[in-house]
C-alpha cells in the first residue's frame, strides 16, 4: 500500500500521529495505540510504572475503605499496564475501576457525574485529584471533591483556583 510506503518519507499515519502527540490531542484511538506499545513493552520488562514513593501505601490504604478509581487519558489498558507492572510490584488490587477518554472528555463536568454514577456514588462524595486545573475546575462543577497535586515536575501553577493543594498522598 503506497499509503504507508517508506519509500515516499514518513508514511502519513505516522505524521498524523506525531502531529497528535505534539500538541497533547487526546484521541481514544491515540491512547489505544499506546496501550498497545505500553502493552508490549511492559510485558517484556522494559518498561515500568513510574510512581511517587507514596502512592503505593496511599493506594492501599484508601482502597481499606473507599473505592478507587483512575481516570485518565490514557486507555484503560495502559492504566493497567501501569499499575500492573508498577516500580512497586502489581498495585491493581487496590484499584476498583478504571476511566478513560470514552467516558468523556476530562475538562467537561459532564464526565465526572459520569464516573460518580458508575461507582454508585453521589458526586459530593467523591474526591479527585489531578494537577491539572482545568480537569478539577470541571469536576468541582459536577459537585465532586477536588485536590491538586502538587508534585515536583509538574507545571507551574500560580493560582489554585480554591482546590485544596496536595503535595503529598501520606497524609490524604
Amino acid at each position: 500500500m503506497a499509503f504507508l510506503s517508506p519509500a515516499f518519507g514518513t508514511p502519513r499515519i505516522l505524521q498524523y500521529i506525531y502531529w497528535l502527540m505534539d500538541r497533547d490531542r487526546k484521541s481514544t484511538a491515540l491512547k489505544s495505540l499506546q496501550g498497545k506499545i505500553w502493552k508490549a513493552g511492559f510485558e517484556s520488562g522494559e518498561l515500568k510504572g513510574t510512581l511517587f514513593e507514596d502512592v503505593p501505601e496511599a493506594l492501599k490504604r484508601w482502597s481499606a475503605d473507599a473505592r478507587v478509581a483512575i481516570y485518565s487519558s490514557g486507555s484503560v489498558e495502559a492504566q493497567q499496564l501501569l499499575f500492573r507492572h508498577s516500580i512497586f510490584g502489581d498495585l491493581t488490587a487496590y484499584i476498583a475501576s478504571y476511566f478513560d477518554t470514552r467516558t468523556g472528555v476530562k475538562t467537561a463536568s459532564a464526565s465526572y457525574a459520569a464516573i460518580a454514577a458508575a461507582m454508585n456514588l453521589r458526586s459530593d462524595e467523591a474526591l479527585f485529584l489531578s494537577d491539572v486545573v482545568r480537569e478539577l475546575d470541571a469536576a468541582r462543577e459536577a459537585g465532586c471533591e477536588t485536590g491538586l497535586v502538587v508534585r515536583p515536575g509538574n507545571q507551574p501553577l500560580e493560582d489554585a483556583h480554591g482546590h485544596s493543594v496536595v503535595e503529598s498522598f501520606a497524609g490524604l
